[in-house]
């Protein structure tokens, strides 16, 4: 136990030791922030110890120094008068009042029993100054994007409006503006589907490949419609074409499997030569398996029926009136269903076959069932198509 009380006061010595000298060194670097938060860290812990005492006026220093030169670089800031500044100075004075408050709780602090000098400021005007500045920075460059009435800049001043609004949610009118540069930023793409083949394809499936919702295609900025709304000018349309589909006829192919395996068909026991039963070495009789070989003809019937769609997804321009791209679509489904009669020795068959006999034939699937098989691959490929090709 004393041991174990050795090793954790020794332990502790050195990290305290580690403060010191990271702290230290990071006041010496310049880095002021870090010096602040290390010893900060420690002082939480413990603000009377020995140790502490050699880590307050490194604390005092780096708090010194920091504070001077944050206000040294806002008020070069300030007399720059960069709007792009702005910015900046409201992320000074944020952090000089963060570092503040990371020290007044450990307060008062004391070196060999005299106080150290931890000058605190009032810094609340400076940052709703500092707040009412950069909201007025963020607010005209929105509104400028926005006079210039491309998709990108509406984006952008969307950008701005919601930074705006972290800063003051109730910013003049800037609720408006951001649901109005939300709208008018957005892509919308009104998808059709048209059937250039001579197979009539079921409203149902249309509306099945049509349901957008399904695809999870929408974005923050993309809005896919399959019905043609007149309140909306669309940015794009896509047009799925079908160009062919082809339907094979049903066929069913018959063909007999001759079936032949060699099977376990009993045991016997050796006898040796007095007649007694021959023992292994745990005292059981020693078995003698009997294989034959046993035969049998499987009729196997498929039943098939396949299904070929090709098509072509093409982007358009609304406002050029103008193709963008194109992209080939195919997709293929196949009906199969096998099933069988036996005719021989059972015990020849093994798990597969035996399934296959319990098998009846079944109804070939009708055209229409064809193709809404054959849809879902191909709403997986329009998907893909339309995730790996956006419009911006």
């Amino acid at each position: 136990m004393k041991k174990g009380l050795i090793l954790l006061i020794v332990a502790t010595v050195l990290v305290a030791c580690s403060s010191v000298k990271r702290s230290e060194k990071a006041l010496n670097k310049g880095a002021y922030n870090q010096a602040i938060d290390i010893v900060v860290k420690k002082l939480q812990k413990d603000k009377t110890s020995k140790k502490s005492q050699e880590l307050i006026p490194i604390l005092e220093d780096a708090y010194a120094k920091y504070t001077d030169q944050a206000l040294s670089k806002i008020k070069f800031l300030e007399k720059e008068g960069n709007p792009d500044s702005k910015k900046e100075i409201l992320t000074h004075y944020t952090r000089l009042d963060q570092v503040q408050n990371k020290i007044r709780p450990l307060l008062p602090l004391k070196i060999n029993g005299q106080e150290a000098t931890f000058q605190m400021n009032d810094y609340s005007s400076q940052l709703i100054q500092a707040k009412d500045d950069y909201a007025a920075v963020l607010y005209n460059e929105a509104k400028k994007a926005m006079s210039k009435d491309t998709k990108l800049d509406y984006r952008n001043a969307h950008k701005s409006l919601n930074e705006l609004q972290k800063i003051d949610p109730y910013y003049k009118d800037a609720d408006q503006l951001i649901r109005e540069a939300h709208y008018l930023g957005t892509d919308y793409v009104f998808v059709e589907l048209k059937n250039a083949t001579n197979i009539l394809i079921p409203q149902r499936l249309e509306r099945d490949l049509l349901d957008f919702n399904t695809y999870r295609l929408d974005d923050f900025w993309t809005e896919y419609h399959s019905i043609n709304r007149r309140d909306i000018d669309y940015d794009f349309e896509v047009n799925l074409e079908f160009r062919n589909i082809l339907i094979s006829p049903e066929r069913v192919h018959e063909r007999e499997i001759p079936v032949e395996r060699e099977v376990l068909d009993g045991v016997t026991y050796e006898i040796d030569r007095n007649g007694n039963y021959e023992l292994d070495s745990l005292g059981n009789r020693k078995k003698i398996e009997r294989y034959v070989v046993v035969k049998g003809i499987l009729y196997e019937t498929t039943q098939s029926k396949a299904i070929t769609v090709n098509g072509m997804v093409e982007y358009y321009d609304v406002e050029k009136r103008q193709l963008i791209n194109s992209h080939p679509l195919e997709s293929e489904f196949i009906f199969e269903h096998v099933f069988a009669t036996f005719k021989g020795d059972e015990r020849v068959l093994n798990k597969e076959e035996h399934k296959i006999l319990r098998n009846r034939p079944m109804p070939f699937p009708s055209n229409e069932q064809m193709l809404f098989d054959a849809s879902s691959e191909i709403k997986n490929r329009l998907s893909a198509i339309l995730k790996r090709n956006k419009f911006r």
